[in-house]
């Protein structure tokens, strides 16, 4: 099957491409190289990568349509990352984002193609699933039994500064005050952003719904928790917490770990989450997903096991043999307490389960090249004995009214 892949070229996308290659698709591969998540330039491809390459943006409808051709199924991830600078940049998350998955949607609709996995991300959830463990409860029995508190708590709204300055930092229940006990959040748990990225995500799982519904198409969600690995982007400020965390260790600076560092979250290898997107797209592209067809099905992608920032911290430099992290107590107004994943349920529509341990993971992402200096030479790898061959294209991109180059805030 011809597989078209938005956002090929980056982190994510660039594994995407090898786990496909690798179980005999073929690919093409559509990024724009945007210079804030591409700041070293264009990779270098192989001469033979094992994959067309268009540079192109989705944004740009006759760049997309002609990316279409000839595909059967799409993997959408492309997409502007992280929390970015500041609301400056809501423009260029919205229209990355939420323009273009609508305009690649619209595509697809033209084209007549039904089968689509969306990157979606956890922050979809904002605050995780909690639960009231407090000792001045009522219980779910009603008898007011000391220490049952007050059961499955609702999301919690959005922690105050006020709080956070303080350095209280758990949620607390809005009955009687105590902490919140963090559990593992399942796919059907209220969604509620709370910034300006977990807002355009949801927003491109809404349109892929949309669509879905219009067209009788079929569409998975994959709401990613947290990913780490080889070829993770660095120095920039879309990047997540273990680049920066690395980024400090190879300047020989300890990592400053935000809050108290006991922040949950669920790590998860990109390797994993390259063959979790390969298992959702041979469910669409084959025997379906839960729901059938005109729906899109969502499932979280982690580990399964949580684990805190401040673990990750201490294994990461311990991996690279660099100084003790320092919890500083700072903090972003946008950032969440606790957001870990059930993986449960694409386990069992889809047999898919993490595999890479934590701390062979982080070992090997301490030792990894930084950004995707190595992609030309993974994609070459990923392309041994596929049958035929692919060959290269370069797409200039088009003007669309769109400055493509232009860097946020002189990144």
């Amino acid at each position: 099957m011809r597989v078209l892949v938005t956002g090929g070229a980056g982190f994510i996308g660039s594994h995407v491409v090898e786990a496909l290659i690798g179980a005999g698709h073929e690919v093409r591969v559509l990024d724009a190289l945007l210079p804030c998540v591409h700041p070293s330039g264009a990779p270098t491809f192989s001469g033979d990568p094992g994959f067309e390459f268009v540079h192109g943006d989705v944004r740009d409808a006759q760049a997309v349509d002609d990316a279409l051709r000839g595909v059967s199924a799409v993997c959408h991830l492309a997409a502007m990352v992280g929390l970015g600078v500041d609301f400056n940049d809501a423009p260029l998350y919205a229209g990355c984002n939420d323009l273009g998955t609508a305009v690649l949607l619209a595509a697809m609709a033209r084209a007549g193609l039904d089968r689509l996995v969306l990157a979606s991300s956890m922050v979809v959830y904002g605050e995780g699933r909690y639960s009231c463990t407090g000792s001045s409860g009522t219980g779910s029995s009603g008898t007011g039994s000391s220490g049952t508190g007050h059961g499955p708590a609702a999301t919690p709204p959005p922690r105050l500064a006020a709080d956070l300055d303080a350095g209280r930092f758990e949620p607390r229940c809005p009955r009687c005050g105590e902490p919140l006990a963090p559990e593992l959040v399942p796919e059907d748990a209220p969604l509620e952003p709370r910034n300006v990225y977990a807002d355009t995500k949801l927003a491109q799982e809404h349109l892929s719904a949309s669509w879905a519904r219009s067209t009788g198409g079929q569409a998975v969600a994959l709401r990613y928790h947290n990913v780490y690995g080889p070829g993770m982007p660095r120095d920039t400020p879309y990047a997540g917490v273990a680049s920066f965390f690395r980024s400090s260790l190879e300047a020989g600076r300890a990592p400053r770990v935000f809050e108290d560092g006991a922040q949950r979250r669920d790590f998860v290898h990109v390797r994993d989450v390259a063959d979790a997107t390969a298992a959702a797209l041979e469910a669409v592209a084959g025997p379906g997903v839960h729901g059938g067809r005109g729906t899109l099905r969502a499932y979280n992608v982690g580990s399964g096991t949580p684990r805190t920032v401040g673990q990750l911290a201490s294994v990461l430099a311990d991996a690279c043999g660099g100084p003790d992290p320092v919890i500083t107590g700072e903090y972003r107004l946008g950032d969440v307490r606790h957001i870990t994943a059930s993986s449960e349920r694409i386990w069992r529509e889809l047999g898919w389960r993490a595999s890479v341990p934590f701390a062979a993971g982080i070992a090997e992402f301490a030792a990894a090249p930084a950004g995707r200096a190595a992609f030309a030479g993974q994609a070459a790898r990923a392309s041994a004995g596929v049958a035929g061959v692919l060959f290269q294209i370069s797409y200039a991109t088009r003007r669309t009214g769109l400055d493509l180059n232009k860097r946020p805030h002189g990144q």
